[in-house]
Parts: structure tokens; sequence; C-alpha cells
């Protein structure tokens, strides 16, 4: 079940659904993040208690174990779902967690940051999501602030399509660990997909150290949007923020 809703995670979205499809929702509007929970049963999560994103704060010291990360050179394209920009992964990358060991299915970007530290918003938010084999999945998210040019996204962004429902095969295998940071130090807390159905029972694993990019390329993300791509920051209730 978790995978299948994984599998409705990453696919486009279609204008009008068609029988058995879910609905299309937005970042604004009617079926903006306010309305996401009427739009369909399937989305009632997104008006749960243990939703993302949230704004980090009033951490609780912890003693996180380091996050074993494994990943390899599996990006194969490069895909615009009119929601997000996301680089595919093929099979073999992986990192463990809590000794459950889950596999890089995408990466994608946000911005601004949907995430935030201590009430600070970032231009943008990497969000690395993987699932383990019984469609369990855990989020690493990476923070990105503006300044130098970064040189892994300068591998990918030339071929990231300006249209949405396009896509544009990688003329190499990329490495996604060349979008960590050297510290890989994190904070952690249980959330949720941050898009339709938004669900529940996700690790989340945010990196304390952001990246650079240059506001160049955060400019070329936001203009292959056409529209800011972070849903609002949701109530942390009882919820607690390892740090």
């Amino acid at each position: 079940m978790r995978l299948c809703i994984l599998l409705l995670f990453v696919a486009a979205c279609a204008n009008v659904p068609k029988d058995g499809e879910l609905p299309h929702w937005t970042y604004s509007g009617p079926a903006g993040p306010d309305g996401w929970a009427t739009l369909s049963p399937e989305f009632s999560d997104c008006e749960g208690k243990n939703q993302s994103p949230i704004n980090l704060t009033g951490f609780v010291e912890a003693a996180l174990t380091p996050i074993m990360i494994s990943y390899q050179q599996g990006g194969s394209e490069i895909v615009n779902n009119g929601h997000t920009v996301q680089v595919n992964y093929v099979n073999g990358s992986t990192v463990e967690v809590d000794g459950l060991t889950f596999a890089l299915k995408q990466f994608h970007f946000h911005s601004p940051s949907e995430n935030l530290i201590n009430g600070k918003s970032f231009p943008m938010e990497i969000h690395f999501v993987h699932a383990d084999a019984d469609g369990n999945l855990a989020v690493i998210a990476v923070m990105v602030s503006e300044g130098d040019a970064n040189e892994a996204l300068g591998k990918i962004w030339p071929l990231m399509p300006a249209k949405a429902g396009s896509r544009n095969a990688l003329t190499r295998p990329f490495a996604a660990e060349e979008l960590l940071p050297a510290n890989r130090e994190y904070y952690r807390f249980n959330g949720s997909l941050t898009t339709p159905p938004c669900t529940e029972g996700v690790r989340w694993l945010v990196m304390k150290s952001p990246i650079t990019a240059s506001k160049r390329q955060v400019t070329a993300f936001a203009e292959a949007m056409h529209h800011p791509n972070n849903r609002p920051v949701q109530a942390t209730n009882a919820r607690l923020i390892l740090k």
C-alpha cells in the first residue's frame, strides 16, 4: 500500500482526473493546500496531526546515530511534473535508518524551502525520497542557501524541462551524494509527505548544514515552475524534534 502511495506521489497529475485517477491539486486557489483534504478521500491525511513541513525549533537533545548513506551514480532522468522538478533514480542506492534499509527512489526540489529552521526560510530545499521493502518512507532534506554556484546542479540544470509533463534523459548517471553537505549532522522528526496524499509515518531527516546554489540556479528552477511550490508549515502538535 505504501509503495502505491509513493508511486502516486512521484507521478505527474493530469489537469482533469480520469476514472480511477486522483484529482488535480495545486499550490494556490480552491485546489491549494487549505483544500487538499477535501479533494478526495485518499487525501484525508492532509488534515492529520503529524503533517509536514514544519518549523524546526524547540529541539530535544538526542543521541542520533549517523545516517549510513550508500549512494551510487543512479540518476537516470529529470522530470518536470508541474509540481516539482525531480530526478528519478535507478535501483542500487540506499540509506540505513533505525536498522532498516531504504532505497533512494528520486529527489526533487522546492522553492522557497518547505521546512523552516528556527523560523528561517531558505531559497530552495531538496528532498531525497526513500522507501524500504515494505514501502515505509524516509526523506532526507537539504536546505539550499544563495551563494556560490553549485557544481552538481550545473550537471543537471541544463537538462531541466521547462514545460510541465516533459522529461529528459540524463546524458550520464548522476550521483545524488554530490548534493549532500559534507557535514551530515541532522535534525529528526516524524511527519508526512508534503504533497497529496500527505501520507503520515514518514521519517524526516533534515541536514543541519545547507549547501549553496547561485541566484541564477535558484531562478532557473523558479522559472520552470512558474509558481512557488512550497506547502505552508504545519502545526508541530505533540511531536519532538530531535537534534
